[in-house]
């Protein structure tokens, strides 16, 4: 039997107001507590513009997160998020979840489990509540809650893997849904959930690994110095990459950092590009810079020497504009004073003065 630690935070989200007939869903919302990179979305997300609290009635939302994971993972940062085992053909594992309601009011909330894949555009949630070969191993004790304000549940989530089941890793995600109505067939729609990453084969947990080729350092059209690396899946699973950018030995002997960096989730065999924005403002370099990334607990770290280009100037369009109009104002001055001249010319000409 499995031992098990108590791990996690709660998870919220707040659901966004969908001009829906009520009984149909809306778009999914990604996983709440976290920035979701663009390529982490379902098919159908979009982004969406804040719903008028006027007409959404009661505000409502709810929260999920993992209450245990198995000792040996213990320093595991992903298997604190996210459900994260390697097991036989044939195995059941237990994880227990909690779910709150943080409405102002009671609400019916779901919870059930759905597909996702890890793709070259990283972690993907399927729509609504499409299944795959994962999620119908899935079963969730008592999936429909009715939870008063602020109140929560503990669940039991058993994953229950067939005897014949192939070798190989596979993703879900564990769904809390919560929906209310808030009058002219306005219904609030969102939904928070928990990763699912099982590798099912014979033997020990296969291999994790990446590389990090060398660090570059290049500064944008607008002058902001960003730190690229590219970062390649080496292993046998999928990756959540996470971590710190440190420079040092700048002019003057600077130091910069930590820099937090994080990238989309890694597919086997797949390839990605970290990049670290920094100020408009650190100096060209040279600097000495060393990368340290992770996921889990495999770690990896990549050093070198960079440089950035020139800060550049900041030039004034009010200084420019002063400069026209100066230049202007002696070309104008100019062009009178010829006048002038030509003027009195003309005039002596036509009156010419009596000699003495």
């Amino acid at each position: 039997m499995t031992a098990l630690v108590t791990v996690g935070a709660t998870a919220l989200v707040t659901p966004y107001a969908s001009a829906t007939p009520a009984g149909v869903h809306a778009p999914d919302l990604p996983e709440a507590g976290q920035e979701a990179p663009d390529g982490e979305r379902g098919p159908d997300r979009e982004a969406r513009s804040s719903p008028d609290p006027a007409a959404t009635g009661p505000a409502s939302s709810v929260g999920i997160r993992l209450l245990d994971a198995p000792v040996e993972r213990r320093a595991d940062s992903r298997a604190r998020k996210y459900i994260v085992d390697h097991v036989h053909p044939g195995t059941t594992i237990k994880r227990r979840i909690i779910v709150q309601n943080t409405s102002e009011v009671r609400r019916p909330i779901a919870v059930y489990a759905a597909a996702a894949d890890v793709t070259k555009e990283g972690f993907v949630f399927a729509p609504e509540r499409t299944e795959n070969e994962l999620s119908s191993w899935i079963q969730i004790d008592d999936g429909a809650l009715q939870l008063d304000a602020d109140e929560e549940a503990e669940l039991l989530v058993t994953i229950a893997v067939p005897a014949k089941a192939e070798q190989r890793e596979r993703y879900a995600v564990i769904w809390a849904e919560v929906s209310g109505d808030g009058g002219q067939n306005i219904r609030n729609v969102g939904r928070v959930g928990i990763r699912v990453y099982l590798s099912v084969g014979p033997g020990g947990e296969p291999v994790s690994g990446f590389e990090i080729d060398s660090l570059t350092g290049l500064r944008t059209s607008d002058g902001t110095p960003v730190v690229t690396a590219d970062v390649r899946n080496t292993g046998k699973r999928a990756l959540d990459l996470a971590g710190e950018l440190r420079l040092r030995d700048g002019p003057g002997g600077l130091s910069i950092g930590p820099v937090r960096s994080e990238a989309q989730t890694l597919a086997l065999g797949g390839t990605t590009t970290v990049r670290v924005v920094l100020d408009r403002r650190l100096p060209d370099g040279p600097w000495t810079g060393k990368l340290d990334l992770a996921s889990g607990w495999t770690k990896r770290d990549a050093s070198g020497t960079l440089t950035f280009g020139p800060v550049p100037a900041a030039v004034s369009d009010t200084t420019d504009r002063s400069n026209q109009v100066f230049t202007g104002g002696l070309v104008g001055s100019g062009l009178v004073l010829v006048l002038l001249m030509l003027y009195a010319y003309r005039r002596r000409l036509r009156h010419p003065v009596p000699a003495a």
